[in-house]
């Protein structure tokens, strides 16, 4: 997880509606996050050949008053996997913003029980090798309470627009994830090919946080419209 702080009014065109802008001390962040799913299952069944793949996605975060309080969650700017059949489905079920592009991963570890030194995605759009890299410092720990880490671990729930302007809202359910600091991190891509323009001020900048979360299973609800 590669986050950097951006101005809001970027941000502003991209929030759906009834939802607002999440800041953690008055800061707002978007986030490139590299995931690696495995045993993935949709409807509760495996499909042959989709099961274990890449994402990377550039995201934001944002919160929506319910009558059971704020429920606070990410909107998806663009999701990358490597498989058309994947981002077909996602964009159909949820409304998300998927394209499939050759990805690959590579992650270095002493063993399987140990945190990775090393992680990093790679992609190929438009004939142009894009990646992110983290080298690891240390091992996963729980993200301190009111830290940057926590806050852009700890949203459960998932916001997209859809056609027409309506917002479609899905939970997100999982275990609270260990993170490790970065002690180096790097994003190489085409911000402005990939994500548009008004990305590429903040995207080139230094990362103002990076670190790698062990993940956990993960549920991820059907979503349902909210009301006008």
């Amino acid at each position: 997880m590669l986050n950097f702080e951006v101005d809001p009014k970027v941000l502003q065109p991209f929030v759906p509606a009834g939802t607002e802008l999440d800041d953690w001390h008055g800061r707002n962040f978007i986030s490139v996050v590299g995931f690696l799913f495995l045993n993935t299952r949709v409807f509760g069944i495996a499909i042959p050949f989709h099961r274990d793949f890449e994402e990377v996605n550039l995201r934001f975060y944002v919160r929506r008053k319910a009558s059971d309080g704020w429920r606070r969650g990410v909107v998806f700017v663009k999701e990358i996997v490597p498989r058309v059949a994947i981002a077909l489905t996602a964009r159909v079920v949820y409304g998300e913003n998927y394209v499939a592009v050759p990805m690959t991963h590579h992650i270095e570890a002493e063993n399987a029980d140990t945190t990775p030194r090393s992680v990093s995605y790679s992609w190929r759009f438009r004939g142009r090798v894009n990646r992110i890299d983290l080298i690891v410092e240390g091992n996963t720990v729980e993200a301190p309470e009111g830290s940057d880490a926590e806050f852009i671990t700890e949203h459960y729930w998932g916001y997209a627009r859809r056609r027409g302007g309506r917002t479609i809202e899905y939970r997100v359910e999982h275990s609270r994830w260990r993170i490790a600091r970065a002690s180096e991190a790097r994003l190489d891509c085409d911000v402005e090919g990939l994500y548009g323009s008004q990305f590429v001020e903040f995207l080139n900048a230094p990362a103002a946080s990076a670190f790698l979360a062990d993940g956990s299973d993960v549920t991820v609800y059907r979503g349902t419209v909210l009301p006008s």
